[in-house]
């Protein structure tokens, strides 16, 4: 057994804030109470057989977890796959990871979703999976959403590409209402977009000498998708949502309808464009990083709960390919190691959020909205739990668990610092 004790255990699902202990056996949560052995100090209850976590001074919480990652496997191992992944979430706190399906070959069959998740039950975390859409993300077809949800996709997304046959995505928002499957969007419309990446009409563009992305290629699909997700009562998450326009777009629709929701990235609500001035292709990123009020109606959209989710958009990439000239580099940064920390210092510590309804964008939120069996803790759940010190900091340097490196805030010092990650009521990783 496995005892947690002296931590300030915070569940956002059932409103617990408070010193408690933790008793765990065989991968369930047994008890949580103000003193679980009552003969005293930590020593003593190891001498008791247990295995004794003295979390004095940390906040103990629910596993966080990443409903869009990127693994990069099968088909780019020299980027990211399903192991190094997995080690890389662990470390930043992470339980539980849905895996996005742009991989070579793509996950739009039942033979490669099983291959992802048999070797995804294999990792100290739990590694779930995404689905395809449309048959080899081309947009053109729709795969069979029957055997692949019987097969296990959490979801049907073909992020990194967007959806632009608006028939296709209706039949496909009324299939997955039917089997009662979330479906989850890449929103940029290719007729705003010249070069991807990159804020059209702002300073980077204008220093790089480039037209970019237009903020247009997002409002326009948000405002036709949620539309089309109304129409057929689905549930809709719009990914990474970059800007104002988008956030009112979405604040507007979930007037309407509850089963509309979106996510915001650490990146977008931590920084601007002017980062792409300064870390280059390292602040690559699709949908592009935008402008200070952009950036501040997302923290907004988190604040009043139009935004009710925080996912990574964990994209690795090999440091040669992030070497190329801006326009040939891809688009993405990792984000599985730096999440917490950075909710942390932009949403808790200027007081936008209150650490609780951070966790709550990071553990319940997404569990609801995607039903996974986690994201909360209760006496008899899963025992998948995040220790982390609060007051403690860490400077992120080159080396990740991650496969990749490509990080803009490698130098910076942030705050919070996981001690442990513990899966199944197992230790995935311990600092």
């Amino acid at each position: 057994m496995l005892l947690i004790t002296n931590g300030t255990v915070i569940d956002p699902k059932s409103r617990l804030h408070a010193r408690k202990d933790i008793l765990v056996s065989d991968g369930r949560i047994v008890r949580i109470a103000g003193r679980i052995f009552d003969a005293g100090s930590p020593a003593a209850s190891a001498a008791a057989g247990l295995t004794v976590i003295d979390a004095e001074g940390c906040i103990v919480a629910p596993g966080l977890i990443d409903t869009h990652s990127h693994f990069r496997d099968p088909g780019f191992p020299e980027k990211e796959d399903i192991t190094t992944g997995s080690a890389a979430a662990a470390k930043g706190g992470y339980t539980t990871v849905v895996m996005m399906a742009n991989t070579k070959p793509p996950i739009d069959s039942v033979e490669v979703l099983t291959d992802v998740c048999e070797r995804g039950r294999r990792e100290p975390i739990h590694v779930l999976s995404a689905a395809n859409v449309s048959t080899r993300m081309q947009g053109e077809a729709r795969t069979d959403f029957v055997s692949l949800s019987a097969a296990g996709a959490v979801v049907f997304t073909d992020d990194g590409r967007p959806l632009t046959d608006e028939y296709l995505l209706l039949q496909a928002l009324k299939l997955a209402k039917k089997l009662d499957k979330p479906v989850s969007l890449h929103e940029e419309d290719p007729r705003y977009v010249t070069e991807p990446g990159i804020n059209a009409g702002g300073r980077a563009a204008a220093a790089l000498g480039l037209t970019g992305a237009d903020r247009k290629a997002e409002s326009f699909l948000v405002e036709r998708d949620v539309r089309l997700a109304i129409e057929a009562k689905a549930k809709l998450c719009i990914q990474h949502i970059s800007s104002k326009e988008g956030v009112e777009l979405v604040r507007q629709a979930r007037k309407v309808s509850p089963l509309i929701h979106a996510e915001a990235t650490p990146q977008h609500f931590t920084l601007t464009e002017d980062a792409v001035i300064q870390k280059g292709t390292l602040a690559k990123v699709n949908p592009p990083l935008r402008l200070k009020e952009d950036r501040m109606a997302i923290i907004e959209g988190l604040r009043d709960g139009t935004i009710d989710i925080i996912a990574t958009d964990h994209a690795p990439h090999t440091k040669a390919e992030k070497a190329q000239e801006f326009t040939k580099a891809p688009s993405g940064m990792i984000g599985l190691e730096t999440a917490l920390s950075l909710g942390i210092r932009e949403l808790v510590q200027p007081g936008y959020l209150t650490m609780d309804q951070l966790l709550a964008c990071l553990t319940c939120n997404p569990a609801d909205f995607y039903r996974l069996d986690a994201g909360d803790l209760h006496e008899g759940g899963l025992a998948d739990i995040v220790i982390f010190d609060l007051e403690k900091t860490w400077t992120v340097t080159e080396h990740f668990a991650s496969r990749s490196s490509n990080s803009p805030f490698i130098g910076e010092t942030l705050p919070g610092v996981v001690r442990y990650t513990i899966a199944d009521g197992r230790i995935a990783y311990q600092a």
